[in-house]
Order: structure tokens, then sequence, then C-alpha cells
């Protein structure tokens, strides 16, 4: 397996939707030109970060405060639609007035306690790393993403998209990639990056069901349903790959399939999505979502956990489909025993997704 693409940046907004903003022609092209110099940049960052050692990434990040229990840190900085970050910190008061910097920090906020209180995991290192948050990157910027060592959000162009902080499912998903860093880390390429992106999504719905107390079936398992400006589009379906969005009028039809009959065999390239990671990610996203609706309930105190567990515990940077599909029904089956609910839904969902 080639091993030059395992740390691209971990950005929200898929390839086949990012290199269509070029040829749109509501868009301008000098907008859309720089919304992709921006990620080069910002890839850049990510890709050092990530080489790092676990311990050199915690020196480098911001000193938590002493506490005699673990405490969220949460900053946001604003970038003021300039380039540096991290930006300016805001105050309480100034995040009370403006509307993004609220959605980062109730997003964040629920994040950090869904990790801590169904994981017990302390941040996205499980050692107190405070979550860097910087708001209005950019003019007309159209991403949100990890970059190794924070969080930026973009304001959207208006046109086809709005504040990227809207959804907390694409804030938890973000920050679910700094999350699978410390873990598995998986290589960001053909199946292992399809994971990587399934996972985020896995955590991003999971805390979003979280806040809202929704049930498996209660839940609608769509990713970005709000900042993708239209009420019939969303970013992905997690139930339904291939149908968050239809005859959109600048991105067409969503191209990510729902099973492995269906795989996408792209090249390990750039303009290939590293072998088609955002695509593909459709098939173990379906495998959870249908999992989780065979078991019933809430999905993060049966499922999450399995998934959780096969993350921290087993996985690895080059686990393919099925390393995930035999350590997710192993440990469905260490934490909730043979032939029960649980075992029997893990295996029902992977076999819908035909892995």
């Amino acid at each position: 397996m080639c091993k030059n693409h395992r740390n691209p940046i971990r950005c929200i907004l898929p390839p086949y939707i990012a290199e269509k903003m070029k040829e749109s022609e509501k868009l301008k092209l000098e907008d859309a030109l720089n919304n992709e110099l921006r990620d080069f940049r910002l890839r850049s960052d990510r890709k050092f970060f990530s080489t790092l050692a676990a311990t050199e990434r915690t020196v480098l990040a911001v000193k938590k405060a002493a506490a005699p229990k673990p405490k969220a840190v949460i900053q946001i900085h604003t970038v003021s639609k300039g380039y540096s970050l991290p930006g300016k910190l805001m105050t309480s008061a100034q995040i009370k007035k403006d509307k993004e910097a609220r959605n980062v920090l109730k997003g964040v906020k629920a994040t950090w306690d869904f990790y801590y209180d169904i994981f017990k995991r302390n941040s996205i290192d499980d050692a107190g790393m405070p979550l860097v948050n910087s708001i209005h990157y950019g003019k007309k910027y159209n991403n949100a993403l990890w970059n190794g060592r924070q969080m930026v959000y973009g304001d959207g162009d208006k046109i086809t998209f709005d504040s990227f902080t809207n959804d907390i499912d694409i804030i938890a998903h973000e920050l679910a990639h700094g999350v699978t860093e410390y873990a598995a880390n998986f290589d960001y390429e053909n199946q292992p990056g399809a994971l990587n992106e399934s996972f985020s999504d896995v955590f991003g719905i999971m805390i979003k069901q979280y806040a809202m107390n929704e049930d498996v079936n209660q839940s609608n398992w769509l990713i970005g349903e709000n900042i993708m400006l239209g009420k019939q589009y969303s970013l992905r379906s997690m139930a339904s790959p291939g149908t968050a969005f239809t005859n959109h009028p600048q991105w067409g039809d969503d191209p990510q399939p729902a099973t492995m009959k269906d795989f996408v065999v792209l090249p390990n390239t750039k303009d290939g999505d590293w072998g088609g990671v955002h695509y593909n990610s459709g098939i173990p996203n379906y495998a959870f979502c249908m999992a989780a609706k065979e078991i019933g309930g809430y999905a993060w105190e049966t499922i999450g956990k399995v998934w959780y567990a096969a993350l921290t515990q087993s996985l690895s940077a080059d686990s393919d489909f099925k390393a995930a599909k035999k350590a997710t029904i192993s440990h469905a089956h260490q934490l909730f025993g043979k032939n029960s609910k649980v075992h029997k839904g893990v295996i029902a969902g992977w076999k819908a997704a035909k892995v």
C-alpha cells in the first residue's frame, strides 16, 4: 500500500463537490480557486502534525489549566475573514453576540461531553487537550476541518453553502478525525481512508443523536443537512447512501455507494479522492446504520461502544473493511455476549452492506 497519502487534511467537503465549484456558473472562479488554495495550505499543516508522536502533539498543544477533575477546555477565536490562525481569542460576551461562535461552543461542548460521559475519554487525546476553534475563516470559505491541532470553520459562500458551524454533526465529525488520529490513525487512502471518514460520520451522527436525545428510529441519519442550502439537500445519508442530494443544480447526484456491489474504484491520487475515501465511506456508514436499526434504542448505549472499542483497541493504520467487520463483531461478542441482540445486529449490518 502506498504510504504517501496517509495524512491529508480532514475536511468535511467531499472532492466530488469541491471540484465542481470551479465549474459552477453561479460561483466566481476566483472564489473557488481561493477555496482550493486554502485547503492546500491547511493540508500541509495537517500532514506535519499527524507525523508527530502523541507526546509531541501534546507538547505543541496549548497547555490546559490544572483541575481536580476533567473539564472541557474550549477556545474560540475569530479570524475575521482573514487567514492567520488561530486568530483573536473571543471573550464570553463576544461569543454570546456571534451566532457562529455560539454554534461552535454548543457543538464542541456536546462532543466533549459525549466522549467523557460515554467512554470516559478526556478530550481528543484523552489527556485534556484544549479544543481550539477558529471561526469566520477566509472569504466565502466553503469547508470545516481539523488541521491536526485545531478546528477551522468557513462561513460559506451563501450561494450553495451556509455557515459550516450550522450542524453539530459536522463539528463532531471533524473532531472525531482528531480522536481517530490518536487511536487507529488510519492511512488516508483506499479502504482505510474510507474507514477514517466513516468513523467520523458514525461519531458525528451519534453525538447529534445524544445531544437531541434521539434513538435510532427517531434520527434522520443525515450528515450536514443545514450547511448545504436547500431543505432537500444534505452532504451524506447514512441510512441511504447515494440519496443525500439528487438533481442538485451544481453537484448533480450523490455518488456514494451503500454496498460493496457498487464499490467505487478510483486512483490513489488527489483527483481520485485518494482511492475514493469520501465515496466508499458510504459502505461502512450503511453497515453501522443498519446494525443500529437492527439493535434499536440509543446507539451510544450499544453499537457505539462496539465501534469505539474497535477504533481504540483493535484497528490500525492499514485496516480495511473486512478488518473493521471482524473487529466490530468480535467486540460486540466481548461486550454484550455471543448471539446477543447487539452481536447479531452488527453481523446483520455488515451483511446488509455486502462486506
